[in-house]
């Protein structure tokens, strides 16, 4: 029987999350391991600094006081025995995209990530939208994505980064990471007891995306599928940083 883990960066009651597990329990046994609060924003971090605490809610769904990361490393190494195993992860589905260099700030990705680290395919799959959020399309393309993985397997070390954008859906796109026209925005207010708190956000400006990017696909109405990797690696420049060996044995070891 066909086995996958589910997780996401919403929580453990998120709408998106129990759409994307009753669309995936078609082909399989479905095991929900997700925090049990908002980790949105969490990235790839691991708890390290204090204790994690799993609650059993039935015999396919946990829920972790941490985030994304903790929630697939507990699954496959913990909660989950040998004969559970997973065969495909999805992390998913998001309560908004994660296009271009929102990727790496993404809970939804870093879910997706870790699995992949751990030896199990990952598929992160989010709505772009930010209100009037339906799971439906989004749901039924994150099947078909995971019925394909599961035919035909991902390279060694390689995720995708699924975006569906919202409303009727013209086709899919394979992409790559667009750059973001954004900046943040913080504001500051003052607690009750008159100390001083902040608000990280950001400020989007107009779009301009390039051809072949999950940015222009998702404008254009086309799911985004980008292949993402956990080599993080700039292979291109390695030759280009040849300079620095020379650095590093001469200058940089040279005693004052």
């Amino acid at each position: 029987m066909t086995r996958i883990l589910l997780t996401n960066d919403d929580g453990i009651h998120s709408t998106g999350l129990v759409t994307l597990e009753r669309a995936l329990s078609e082909v399989g046994d479905v095991y929900v391991v997700a925090p049990a609060a908002e980790m949105s924003g969490a990235s790839h971090s691991l708890t390290l600094a204090r204790p994690l605490r799993i609650r059993q809610v039935d015999e396919r769904h946990w829920t972790v006081d941490g985030t994304p990361t903790d929630c697939v490393t507990l699954a496959l190494h913990k909660i989950l025995s040998e004969d559970e195993r997973p065969h495909v992860c999805a992390s998913g589905i998001n309560h908004g995209g994660n296009l271009g260099d929102d990727a790496t700030y993404s809970g939804t990705v870093a879910g997706a990530l870790e699995a992949t680290i751990l030896g199990v395919p990952g598929i992160a799959v989010s709505l772009v939208a930010r209100e009037n959020f339906d799971f439906t399309e989004a749901a039924r393309f994150a099947l078909l994505a995971v019925k394909k993985v599961l035919a035909e397997g991902l390279p060694e070390g390689t995720l995708l980064n699924i975006n569906v954008p919202l409303g009727e859906v013209k086709g899919v796109r394979v992409t790559r990471q667009g750059i973001k026209n954004a900046r943040p925005v913080i504001t500051e207010h003052i607690d009750p007891r008159g100390k001083p708190y902040f608000w990280i956000g950001e400020q989007y400006f107009r779009s301009d995306a390039e051809d072949g990017t999950d940015y222009r696909a998702i404008e254009e109405g086309y799911v985004s599928i980008t292949p993402l990797k956990s080599d993080m690696t700039d292979h291109g420049v390695l030759a280009e940083l040849g300079s620095w060996i020379y650095l590093a044995s001469v200058e940089a070891l040279q005693t004052q």
